[in-house]
């Protein structure tokens, strides 16, 4: 096949005249740096330029970029098929992969619904959710959610998601939704939890789950979705699963259905397989992406157990669900999950989770009463706080475009959420380059007082 012919502008300009970045301001922002290659914990860039990727690309990556073994595997479905219709038509990859993850998802978990991405994912379950109820003539018309909390981008996931500058523009196309706060006295979360017996931080107290109780009693509600332990987009807040469990146990009091959106914290980010594990009651749905491909391939999936399923079943063709995307369950995409579960469910990786999940407690036991921020915390490999700033803890804080310049400068992938920052690793990387994070961040607090956070508007 012929080459390109030679073009004397960077990738950076070429980028600069044709694409448009996700959560970008084109006008104000830098330009992009270009990368042409990853190696475990590394993105390496067009100048040669290696960088750690302490979020693990927007936290899909948990094995490393280009890992061999994923990428043979991709390679070699790419020339065996490469995509086909799912509906009629079915393929190994598909079979093996949803019958794997049956197999060590929570319990009661009974069939597969493959989409696109995260986002889809969610849609997906809160149609079941809602249609579960329509296919039996019973009306339940409301949905409640978490406030603070994000569930993707598109109108139903942005619709359970709290109002924020990501809804602004669309929020009166979007269905209304009742948000309670997550179960802790402050509303915004804290404390460690790396196991269930090894969870600290506060319950909140008894007028928490009655006002829930109050809310709730009217019967018109379908479903509780939520991201468990760790609300990722909306702050990186974590609250315990003593705390949830009960909230849970109060809805199904109730008769509403549980969806739980894994799309970030499964495959181990919390420090077992699933965040519910550390749960004895389990939801009626699960959403799950990001982790699934070990972020090679765009792959959206949605589980549910058997009473929802069955809701669904009937000669009445209405009650069909009628939901489907041009490639669902492409072959190549479930092929590189499976891989990437060969992978998971090596001791190797889990290992390497909880060393992650050490060096992380330590840092923060580090920087936990450093003047500069507040609200240090941890859920298994996820560690978060607050930079002390005389703006108002959100998103559009202006120390968000300092920050991750300042990190991008130091030659770390870091991308805070306004004041709040973060370290979300992939699992291969290594205590050294775990260090470099941390030495990084403390120089930084260490000169926060002097720094002027003005910043882009």
């Amino acid at each position: 096949m012929k080459e390109t012919n030679f073009n004397p502008l960077t990738l950076a300009q070429r980028d600069h005249r044709t694409i448009w970045h996700p959560d970008t301001q084109m006008l104000t922002e830098p330009l992009p740096i270009p990368m042409v290659k990853g190696k475990d914990a590394l993105l390496f860039a067009e100048d040669g330029t290696s960088y750690i990727d302490g979020i693990s690309s927007w936290w899909v990556n948990i094995h490393g970029h280009a890992h061999p073994y994923i990428a043979q595997k991709i390679a070699a479905q790419a020339q065996t098929l490469e995509h086909c219709i799912f509906a009629g038509l079915t393929h190994r990859p598909a079979i093996e992969l949803a019958e794997r993850l049956l197999e060590i998802l929570p319990s009661a978990q009974s069939k597969i619904f493959f989409s696109d991405n995260g986002s889809t994912a969610v849609e997906v379950g809160l149609k079941m959710a809602i249609q579960y109820w329509f296919n039996q003539g019973i009306h339940k018309n409301k949905i409640l959610a978490f406030r603070h909390g994000y569930h993707g981008d598109t109108f139903g996931s942005m619709s359970v998601s709290a109002r924020s500058v990501f809804t602004m523009a669309f929020e009166k196309y979007l269905f209304e939704v009742d948000y309670i706060d997550i179960p802790v006295p402050d509303g915004v979360g804290g404390g460690i939890c790396n196991s269930p017996d090894g969870c600290t931080g506060e319950m909140p107290d008894e007028t928490y789950y009655e006002n829930v109780k109050k809310k709730i009693n009217s019967g018109e509600y379908a479903a509780f979705i939520f991201e468990p332990l760790i609300l990722g987009a909306g702050g990186m807040r974590m609250y315990l699963p003593a705390a949830l469990e009960r909230l849970i146990k109060i809805c199904r009091d109730n008769e509403i259905l549980i969806i739980t959106d894994e799309v970030m914290t499964g495959f181990g980010r919390t420090g077992k397989r699933f965040a519910m594990e550390y749960l004895q009651v389990q939801p009626d749905i699960i959403c799950l992406s990001k982790g699934l491909t070990g972020g090679t391939m765009a792959l959206g999936v949605t589980s549910c157990n058997a009473k929802i399923y069955d809701a669904f079943l009937s000669t009445d063709k209405l009650k069909t669900f009628l939901h489907g995307h041009s490639f669902t369950a492409n072959p190549i995409a479930c092929t590189a999950a499976l891989a990437s579960l060969d992978l998971f469910i090596e001791s190797s990786c889990m290992e390497n989770v909880t060393r992650v999940i050490e060096q992380q407690a330590h840092f923060i036991k580090q920087i936990k009463n450093h003047a500069a921020i507040k609200n240090a915390r941890q859920t298994g490999t996820v560690t978060a706080f607050e930079i002390i700033t005389p703006g108002e803890d959100s998103y559009m804080n202006n120390i968000r475009y300092y920050l991750s310049e300042f990190f991008l400068k130091h030659h770390i992938v870091l991308r805070p959420l306004g004041n709040t920052i973060y370290i979300l690793p992939p699992y291969c990387i290594s205590n050294n380059e775990l260090k470099n994070i941390y030495d990084v961040i403390i120089s930084l607090l260490e000169n926060v007082t002097t720094l002027s956070f003005g910043g882009r508007e």
